[in-house]
């Protein structure tokens, strides 16, 4: 079982810039938590997310001596990837590739076949600096856009990401339109499916509809959850009205409810909590 922890999505939207010395603080203390990897920055343009243009700072201040987490960077392009890949301190490389031909041009501003094509060179580039690519697949679950979307549609992405070599894939509910149905089927059909790749849930969701959406992929067989203390964040790219993400506390209740064994401090957890009060307050 893997939890994801992921900071750099509550904070991507929020227009207030959080101080680079409140970020690092907070990360520092997640770190002690003991979740598998922190998505802790993103390397990608400052006019896109100013919010992150302060990634780099903020990594210098992070006390990784006493911590198992793995550090987690998302990209926009191959630039980013070279960027992040320059860091020895950044094991995973994250980057969003839509089943959306819209919103892969909203987010990244190039076409999803652009994508494909500079995905591969990522995929060279983290084999030959011992990092390994996350590939994020955005709008997996269904766009506001009429693009088209079904199972099948992802089973395509999936084998064309298998056949460059990708072993981590997260299937990403960008905008809470997922529900149990069409989640279960997806994590059923692709796990077996893709016995080497690790597949993971992103999931955004509203406060009533958070267990159902869980259930769904963890009896589907899915092990990896990304989450966010709060449930604060979502994709500013995606929608003018952010659906939050999957609330960390939520998912470690429900895991726990299933007997899952997670190792995580709860002294470190609950001040991570109670911090997180105070860094978004104003949001």
């Amino acid at each position: 079982m893997k939890l994801i922890e992921c900071p750099r999505d509550a904070m991507q939207g929020l227009t207030e810039f959080i101080p680079t010395a409140t970020k690092t603080a907070y990360l520092n203390t997640l770190l002690g938590v003991g979740f598998d990897t922190l998505d802790f920055g993103s390397f990608v343009s400052p006019k896109a997310i100013p919010q992150l243009r302060d990634t780099a700072e903020v990594l210098a201040g992070l006390d990784l001596s006493k911590t198992k987490t793995k550090l987690l960077a998302i990209v926009a392009n191959l630039r980013g990837a070279e960027t992040a890949a320059g860091y020895p301190e950044i094991q995973y490389i994250g980057f969003p590739l839509s089943v959306s031909e819209t919103f892969q041009q909203r987010n990244t501003n190039k076409s999803i076949a652009e994508a494909l094509t500079e995905l591969a060179q990522m995929q060279a580039l983290c084999e030959m600096s011992g990092k390994t690519l996350v590939t994020y697949l955005s709008m997996g679950f269904g766009n506001p856009y009429g693009d088209p979307w079904s199972p099948e549609v992802i089973g395509d992405f999936t084998q064309r990401l298998d056949q460059m070599g990708v072993r981590i894939v997260a299937l990403s509910d960008t905008i809470g339109a997922s529900s149990p149905a069409t989640i279960a089927p997806l994590f059923s059909q692709l796990i077996p499916a893709f016995p080497h790749i690790e597949f993971g849930a992103h999931l955004h969701t509203t406060p009533d509809s958070w267990r159902e959406k869980v259930a769904a992929a963890y009896e589907a067989g899915c092990r990896r959850f990304d989450g966010a203390i709060g449930g604060i964040g979502g994709c500013p790219m995606a929608a003018d009205v952010l659906t939050g993400n999957m609330a960390t506390e939520n998912l470690v209740a429900y895991l726990d409810e299933q007997g899952e064994q997670l190792g995580l401090s709860a002294e470190a957890f609950l001040t991570a909590r109670h911090q997180a009060g105070s860094v978004f307050a104003s949001h």
